[in-house]
This record gives C-alpha cells, sequence and structure tokens, in this order.
C-alpha cells in the first residue's frame, strides 16, 4: 500500500494550517476592533470561502494562477515552473479553503477577551507586541488551538478546489481524498475503504483533540471564576 497520499495530505495541511494560523489570527485581531460596518463587510468577504462550493475556489484560483493567466504566466516565465499541478499547488487551495475556519474562530477568542486587562497591561508600561504575545494570546489559546486543529482537519480532507488546482497524480500530487476517488472510479472498494478509514481515524482524532482543548479551558475559566 503506497503511502504517499497519507503523506502528501499532511504535508499539505502543515503548510496550508502554518499560513493560516498566522493570516487568520492577524486579520481576526485587527478586525474586532474595526468599526461594524467595515467588519461586516470583512466578514462576508472573508467567510465567502466557506460557503463557496470547493470547485469554484479552485476556478477561480485557476484563473488567477493558470499558465496563461498574468500571474501564473509571470511565474512561469521567470522561475520556469508552473503554479498549478504541482503538489504545493493544493497549497493554495487549502489555505483559502480553511481560511474563514481560522479566522472566525480566532474573532470570536478575541471577542471574548476582556480589554480591561490589555488597558491595564498599557497602564503599567507594556508595549503592544508584549501584552498581545503574553497576555492576549494566552487568553483565547483554547479558541484559537480549537480553530488550528479543525483548520487542520478540515485541510486533511480537501477535494474539490484541490482537484482543480493540483489534480490526481500518483506519487506526486496524490491525496487521501483524490486517491479514494480515483479508486472508486477504477472499483478498486478494498483499498479505498482503507483510506476511508485512515481518514475517519484521524479525524476521529483531531476531534477528540478539540474536545480536550475546550474542556482545559472551560476548566481554566471555572478555576478563574469566570
Amino acid at each position: 500500500m503506497d503511502m504517499y497520499p497519507l503523506y502528501n495530505s499532511v504535508r499539505i495541511a502543515g503548510i496550508s494550517t502554518a499560513v493560516i494560523f498566522v493570516l487568520g489570527v492577524a486579520a481576526a485581531y485587527h478586525a474586532v476592533k474595526l468599526p461594524r460596518g467595515i467588519k461586516g463587510i470583512l466578514d462576508a468577504l472573508f467567510t465567502l470561502p466557506l460557503v463557496l462550493p470547493p470547485t469554484v475556489v479552485g476556478y477561480l484560483l485557476l484563473r488567477l494562477l493558470g499558465p496563461k493567466r498574468p500571474i501564473g504566466a509571470w511565474f512561469l516565465k521567470v522561475f520556469g515552473t508552473r503554479l498549478t499541478m504541482n503538489w504545493w499547488s493544493a497549497v493554495f487551495a487549502t489555505s483559502v479553503i480553511i481560511f474563514p475556519l481560522m479566522y472566525r474562530t480566532a474573532r470570536g477568542a478575541f471577542e471574548a477577551f476582556d480589554v480591561t486587562l490589555f488597558q491595564a497591561g498599557e497602564t503599567l508600561g507594556l508595549g503592544r507586541p508584549y501584552i498581545f504575545f503574553k497576555i492576549v494570546m494566552p487568553y483565547c489559546k483554547p479558541g484559537i488551538i480549537a480553530g488550528t486543529v479543525l483548520s487542520f482537519a478540515r485541510a486533511l480532507g480537501e477535494y474539490g478546489a484541490t482537484t482543480m488546482i493540483a489534480g490526481y497524480t500518483p506519487g506526486r500530487t496524490a491525496t487521501i481524498s483524490t486517491t479514494v476517488y480515483q479508486l472508486w472510479r477504477t472499483d478498486n472498494d478494498a483499498l479505498a475503504l482503507k483510506w476511508v478509514l485512515i481518514n475517519i481515524t484521524i479525524s476521529v482524532l483531531v476531534l477528540l483533540a478539540i474536545d480536550i482543548t475546550e474542556g482545559r479551558g472551560r476548566k481554566r475559566y471555572e478555576k478563574n471564576g469566570l
């Protein structure tokens, strides 16, 4: 049994999650400070990939990154590499798909943060970066970790947009999801079922991790009398 689809899926999900962790947390942290009208517009824009069909997201990415499109053509000319139909092309797709999950979860965590703690830190002469990393992030850690784990799980199972922009090539771009589909098409149900069970096992472990994280968060709040 070739384990490349598992390795590639975990690799793509890991890179995508790392990217959207930084972008999602930054976007959420600044969005909560904006006026309600502007925040509503940004919420709609940032959450759009969550409600669009994944194939539509993949199509839009092809319109941006395809070898005959301005960005893709420029990259191909300068670096001699296509932005599509490579294993790392799937990182673009999964990052766009899972960004709303990280953004919405982190925004909820930041909105629940007690701003008086931030103000108290400023009165003590603490810098904003210090307050953010030493006070805000630890306080919001359970929600942010839950969003990160959930985003990783969603990236691991992404199919529609990934297929559009990375395709399916055994040993090169194959992921668990695309492999299951190809095995089903070729009537190899036994092997397809094995991959399905692997995916289910990973998903269950991820959900358990989220539950444990939320449980620890609740205990911390109860301990602090919140």
